[in-house]
């Protein structure tokens, strides 16, 4: 248990920090910046391979998250029946199983199934946690107060697909907690519309907003920004700048790693489909804290500016989104990896001093907020190179993947990807062709269930062999949503005045 552990902003140049409860509940820093731990504890390795690699998931969640959070805010025996509870609503028993050999046992390609949770999506491992600390927090906060002097907390964020129904999966029925989900009009798949605008919770609201994803994340960043309304409504966020997510992702990368090696020290690279970064950055912390991973392989699509900056040192947004046939990872700015970037600055350009740090962070995206790019000095681009590697994967590799897998996978036969997936497997493929090392284990995330992707799963498969949508792909839960009724309000255009008058009378609608 980290008695000391406590939380600062990458932007800050302050020895200002904050309580693991603050971070939580505020998400985004007042300053812009995302909040990390003051240390990454370090796992000893008789720990990793002697205690640790035979506990169940659960288990394993518990001994990390004690690691950054005190006991004396969150007391073990309280800590443990929160992630009981957050985990108790998957259909995996392992909650985060890992298939291996998936195209045989020459290649040693696994792939870590991160998507049995309600929303089949990577993202309900972090969220359903999410959403019971927010609850646990205020209820503590709000013990025998009179409803007027309850605390509440208003949750805004923004979604290119899956994040939004986790987070309303994770939140709904909250009790002191309202949630408002933007996302872009036309720009994520029928059935994650149906999953997040199907929910009748009276404390969920789902905002339709004609624009683009970035324009969603813009918004939503302005609202955190505005200080008049965040104390007016206590606003918080769930996208993954909140800690908590990344914390929760964590304990997948040492589970899947034992699975993988049989709970010994082993060479082991991990190969993720990356947008926004946070998946991938609980890897890097995971790497941190002792495990032994070889590489971090990032993999994007055509919206690469992760995979531009590890080629040539040049963090620059493009002027518009592709959208692509995977759509969580159609993004212009990767918002976590300023994270990575404040442990790269501390080391190659602050030596070690935390404060000159957080300036040169905030100076990197001051240059960005004006000019749309920054460019990081030689030695913090080898840095990442330390332990990162980068594949771009463009459509049409996409669509071949998914054919390829379903047609030459022997573990089991005939296996189902999404596109997301697909994209890790291809940047994973690539590695296994370009690598001698036969003792190499590839862990490929698969962060979605391929039924949240009919038209990319479809466009793939139509026409194999006895192949069938409805029979192999669909769960009977999905299947059912396009008959179920819709909250959902439209925002005409991308603006944050008007989404906040939307915010502001909904919540005069739910009484919270």
């Amino acid at each position: 248990m980290n008695l000391s552990q406590v939380y600062r902003s990458t932007r800050s140049s302050s020895e200002d920090t904050m309580s693991f409860e603050e971070a939580v509940m505020k998400g985004l820093a007042s300053d812009g910046g995302l909040f990390i731990p003051s240390v990454i504890p370090k796992v000893p390795e008789a720990t990793l391979y002697e205690k640790w690699s035979t506990l169940s998931f659960q288990e394993l969640a518990l001994e990390i998250m004690k690691l950054y959070i005190p006991e004396t805010e969150i007391p073990t025996d309280d800590l443990k029946k929160l992630v009981d509870n957050s985990y108790s609503t998957f259909r995996n028993s392992e909650i985060t199983p890992l298939v291996k050999n998936v195209t045989g046992s020459e290649e040693n390609l696994h792939v870590l199934e991160l998507f049995h949770g309600p929303t089949y999506a990577f993202k309900d491992v972090a969220l359903q946690f999410v959403g019971n600390l927010f609850e646990y927090f205020l209820q503590r906060s709000n013990k025998g107060l009179p409803d007027d002097q309850r605390k509440k907390i208003t949750v805004v964020g923004a979604t290119s697909g899956d994040t939004g129904s986790a987070a309303i999966y994770g939140l709904r029925g909250k009790k002191d907690v309202s949630v408002f989900i933007l996302y872009p009009t036309g720009r994520i798949s029928p059935i994650q519309e149906e999953q997040m605008t199907t929910v009748q919770d009276n404390n969920v609201q789902t905002l339709s907003v004609k624009g683009t994803f970035d324009n969603c994340q813009d918004i939503v960043k302005a609202i955190f920004a505005c200080e008049s309304f965040n104390q007016k409504h206590n606003v918080g966020a769930v996208n993954s700048i909140n800690w908590a997510r990344i914390l929760a992702q964590i304990t997948y990368y040492f589970y899947s790693y034992f699975r993988a090696t049989g709970g010994k020290k082993g060479a082991v690279k991990f190969v993720v489909p990356s947008g926004n970064f946070g998946d991938i950055l609980a890897g890097y912390y995971a790497k941190k804290m002792g495990l032994d991973v070889e590489r971090l392989v990032i993999a994007t699509n055509e919206n690469d500016i992760l995979d531009r900056f590890l080629k040539s040192g040049l963090y620059e947004r493009s002027s518009d989104a592709a959208a692509t046939l995977s759509p969580a990872m159609d993004i212009l700015i990767s918002s976590n990896f300023e994270r990575l970037l404040w442990y790269l600055a501390r080391e190659y350009v602050a030596e070690g001093d935390s404060q000159k740090a957080g300036l040169t962070v905030n100076g990197w995206f001051q240059q960005l907020k004006t000019g749309g790019r920054f460019e990081v000095p030689a030695e913090v681009l080898e840095g990442a190179r330390k332990d990162f590697d980068s594949e771009r994967v463009s459509n049409a590799e996409t669509t071949s993947t998914i054919k390829e897998i379903y047609e030459k996978s022997q573990n089991p036969k005939k296996y189902i990807i999404d596109p997301h997936t697909a994209v890790g497997i291809r940047a994973t493929i690539r590695h296994l062709a370009n690598s001698d090392n036969k003792e190499i284990h590839y862990i490929s995330l698969s962060t979605a269930h391929p039924a949240k992707f009919a038209d990319a799963v479809n466009e793939a498969l139509s026409g194999k062999d006895g192949y069938s949508f409805q029979k192999d792909v669909l769960p009977e839960e999905l299947r059912q949503l396009s008959s179920l009724p819709k909250r959902i309000k439209l925002v005409e255009r991308p603006d944050v005045e008007l989404v906040k008058d939307v915010i502001e009378e909904s919540l005069k609608e739910m009484n919270i």
